[in-house]
C-alpha cells in the first residue's frame, strides 16, 4: 500500500506527464497547420476560384481571354489610384483589396 506522500507524488508526476504530452501534441498540431512551401498556391485557391467566377460574366463555366483581359484591365484601372499607369505593390499589400463584379454589359 502506497503512503499518502507517495500517492501525491505519483499523481503529480502523472499530471506533469499528461500536461507535457498535451503541450507536445499542441505544438505538433500547430506545425502541421502551417502551410508548407509547396502548398503556398493552395492557400489562395478559394480566392482564385472566386475571381474566376467573377470573370465568367456570361456564366458558361469558362473564362475567355476577352473576359479575363476585361476583368484584369478594369481591376488595374481601379487599383491605379494615382492614374500613373503603375501599381505600387507595397501600397497594395498594405491595403484591404476587394474584388468587384464586372457587369456582363462591359464585356465585349
Amino acid at each position: 500500500m502506497l503512503k499518502r506522500h507517495d500517492r501525491i507524488l505519483a499523481t503529480s508526476v502523472l499530471a506533469a506527464l499528461l500536461a507535457a504530452g498535451a503541450i507536445v501534441g499542441t505544438t505538433f498540431a500547430q506545425r502541421a497547420a502551417v502551410p508548407k512551401p509547396q502548398d503556398k498556391l493552395a492557400i489562395g485557391e478559394e480566392e482564385v476560384k472566386q475571381l474566376l467566377l467573377l470573370m465568367d460574366t456570361d456564366k458558361n463555366g469558362k473564362v475567355s481571354k476577352q473576359e479575363f483581359m476585361k476583368f484584369m484591365g478594369a481591376e488595374f484601372e481601379r487599383l491605379d489610384k494615382d492614374k500613373n499607369g503603375e501599381l505600387d505593390v507595397k501600397k497594395l499589400t498594405q491595403s484591404k483589396l476587394q474584388a468587384r463584379k464586372v457587369p456582363a454589359a462591359e464585356v465585349k
